[in-house]
C-alpha cells in the first residue's frame, strides 16, 4: 500500500455539492450521531465512487461545522484521478488517500475506529461473472481482517437491493425480512450473490469480534456524481434532456423502480451506522414510478414537455418488474425521504451544467 496523502485544503475549501445538499446533511442527521463521530479514525473502501464521495462530504462537512477531529484513510486505485475528480476532497487536511485495492489490504496497519465498505457501483453489462464475485467477496474479507486487526468498533457495509432476486409481483414494497434470493443458476446474479456473501461474512465477523456491524442495502439513488452515460435510467434521461431530447427509453418503460437524492441517503447512512442495529437496512425511496413515466417526468421538469421516444410497446403477460423497497426500518429511527423526485432531478441536472466552485 502507498500513502499518497497530499497537501493542505487551499484556502477557502468549499464542499462540491450545494449550499442546500450541506445544509441538508447537517440538519437532518441527528446531533448525536455527529457526536458519536467526535475524533474517530475512520477508513473508507469505494470512497471515490458515487455513494463514498457523498460520504465523504458529508463527513467533511460534519467535521468543519462541529470540529469533529475526523481523520479519514480513503482506499483508491487510482489517486490522481480522484484528485482530478475531487480536489476539494482528496486535498482536505483531515483525509489522506492510499493506493490499493480493496481486495489485497495485508500490508494496511493501524487503528481504526470504524470500516465503511462502500464499494456498491453495478457491474458493467458483460463483466466476468466469476471476477465480480470474486472481488466483491475479496473486498469484504480484505476489509473485515482489517477490522479484526485495526481493532474497529464499527463496520458499516453499503450491500444491494439485488440481494433479494426478483421481486415477487404481489409484493409492492420488499422487507429486509424477504427471504427471495436471486438464482443460484443465473450468471447475471454474481453482485446480488456476492452481496449476500459479504453480509453472511460480515454477521460471522461480528459474531466473533463483538463488532458493530451495520447493513445498507441501497436500492437506485439519484443525485450530483452519478454518471450521465453509464447504466443508469435517471441518468441517460437527464443526460437526453440536456442536450435538447428526445429522451430515449430503450425497452418499453414498464419495470418499476424509485429515487432516493444523494443527500438524503447520506444521512440515512450516518444515521444507520451510528443509531441502527445489526439486521439490514433497506436505502431508498418507497414512491414507485415506472421507467416510461421516469422518462416523461424527468421531459417535464427539465424542458417544461414531455418529449420521449420508447422503443417498444409494452406486451401483455407477467406484471412490470419492481425494484422498490420498504423503508419502514429506516423510517423506525426517524429517517424519511427530505427531497422529492423533481427537486433530485433538477439538482443533479444544475450541478452537470454548473458545477460548485471547489
Amino acid at each position: 500500500m502507498t500513502d499518497t496523502t497530499g497537501g493542505r485544503a487551499a484556502a477557502g475549501y468549499r464542499p462540491g455539492v450545494s449550499p442546500a445538499d450541506v445544509g441538508l446533511m447537517l440538519t437532518h442527521t441527528p446531533a448525536a450521531v455527529w457526536e458519536a463521530l467526535r475524533g474517530q479514525r475512520i477508513f473508507v473502501t469505494g470512497g471515490t465512487g458515487f455513494v463514498g464521495c457523498w460520504l465523504l462530504e458529508a463527513l467533511l462537512a460534519g467535521h468543519e461545522r462541529f470540529q469533529l477531529g475526523l481523520e479519514l484513510t480513503v482506499l483508491t486505485r487510482a489517486p490522481e484521478r480522484f484528485r482530478a475528480k475531487a480536489p476539494h476532497l482528496a486535498g482536505h487536511p483531515a483525509l489522506r488517500l492510499m493506493a490499493g485495492d480493496a481486495t489485497d489490504l495485508a500490508g494496511v496497519d493501524g487503528r481504526f475506529d470504524t470500516i465503511l465498505h462502500l464499494a456498491t457501483d453495478v457491474v458493467s453489462p458483460g463483466a466476468d461473472p466469476l471476477r465480480v464475485y470474486r472481488d466483491i467477496v475479496g473486498g469484504a474479507e480484505q476489509t473485515l481482517a482489517l477490522a479484526a486487526r485495526a481493532g474497529s468498533a464499527r463496520y458499516l457495509l453499503t450491500s444491494s437491493g439485488a440481494v433479494y432476486g426478483r421481486q415477487p409481483g404481489d409484493c409492492p414494497l420488499v422487507p429486509e425480512q424477504h427471504t427471495g434470493a436471486p438464482a443460484t443458476t443465473d450468471l447475471q446474479s454474481a453482485y446480488g450473490q456476492a452481496k449476500r456473501s459479504a453480509e453472511f461474512l460480515l454477521a460471522c465477523h461480528a459474531g466473533e469480534h463483538g463488532t458493530q456491524a451495520r447493513i445498507a442495502r441501497c436500492f437506485t439513488l439519484v443525485g450530483p456524481y452519478m454518471a450521465l452515460d453509464a447504466q443508469f435510467a435517471i441518468g441517460n434521461f437527464i443526460r437526453d434532456s440536456l442536450a435538447g431530447g428526445p429522451v430515449r427509453v430503450g425497452g418499453d418503460g414498464t419495470p418499476l423502480r424509485s429515487y432516493l437524492y444523494a443527500a438524503d441517503m447520506a444521512v440515512w447512512l450516518l444515521t444507520i451506522l451510528i443509531n441502527g442495529d445489526a439486521q439490514p437496512y433497506n436505502v431508498g425511496s418507497s414512491q414507485a414510478i415506472s421507467v416510461a413515466e421516469l422518462a416523461r417526468h424527468v421531459s417535464r421538469t427539465l424542458r417544461g414537455a414531455e418529449d420521449v421516444v420508447i422503443a417498444r410497446a409494452a406486451a401483455s403477460g407477467p406484471a412490470p418488474a419492481r425494484y422498490v423497497p420498504s423503508t419502514a426500518r429506516a423510517a423506525s429511527l426517524g429517517l424519511r425521504e427530505y427531497t422529492d423526485l423533481s427537486a433530485a432531478i433538477r439538482a443533479t441536472a444544475a450541478w452537470h451544467t454548473q458545477p460548485p466552485a471547489r
